[in-house]
């Protein structure tokens, strides 16, 4: 195989994605609302990726995610991943992420304390952004302060975290309501 391939699969989600080289898995794309607009993601983010039939690497890979998003527990451990292009500190949080339980959570000033860099939470929430290895990597197991679990990734299409632990059995908190937002900013009442 020359440069990179990708491949389109059925999950129980939708139709995701996968992007490898020689080296390994590049990327993993959750399906977005329409297949083209799946297909659209990865050709925005890989021009160079061509479609064709997965490596063994990437069928590895494949088989793990649509284990995964029926519920099962697969191993990803086999599955080599091509990290070129992601930073140091990045491929930190991604390892330390592989290392939390299914059905458990970490915030990520947790995961930066466990890191030796207590005041990169917010570097961690970057890392974790940019994480171009869905599934394989949780990601979906690193939240804000708070255990709030309604942010989407961009290689996440419409699928929530919510959604993604919940098929691991864990139950993070809700969404803030209005009165969460609203409450620290509001106006002391006087006293009667």
């Amino acid at each position: 195989m020359v440069g990179r391939g990708y491949s389109i699969f059925d999950t129980a989600i939708g139709r995701c994605g996968i992007i490898w080289s020689g080296t390994g898995v590049v990327a993993v794309q959750l399906p977005e609302a329409r297949e083209i607009d799946t297909r659209r993601r990865i050709f925005a983010v890989h021009p160079d990726a061509r479609e064709q039939r997965p490596s063994d690497n990437a069928e590895l890979a494949i088989d793990g995610i649509v284990s995964l998003l029926q519920g099962d527990d697969p191993d990803f451990s086999e599955v080599s991943l091509d990290a070129g292009g992601v930073p140091g500190f990045n491929r930190r949080v991604y390892e330390f992420a592989c290392s939390i339980p299914r059905g458990e959570t970490r915030t990520y000033h947790e995961v930066a304390k466990a890191l030796g860099a207590s005041g990169a939470a917010h570097s961690v929430a970057q890392a974790i952004a940019r994480n171009p290895y869905m599934l394989i990597v949780p990601c979906h197991r690193l939240l804000e302060a708070g255990n709030y679990a309604d942010r989407l990734s961009p290689f996440g299409g419409v699928i929530s975290k919510r959604r993604l632990l919940a098929l691991e059995g864990a139950h993070p908190v809700a969404s803030k309501t209005l009165f969460e937002v609203l409450l620290p900013v509001a106006p002391p009442r006087p006293s009667t």
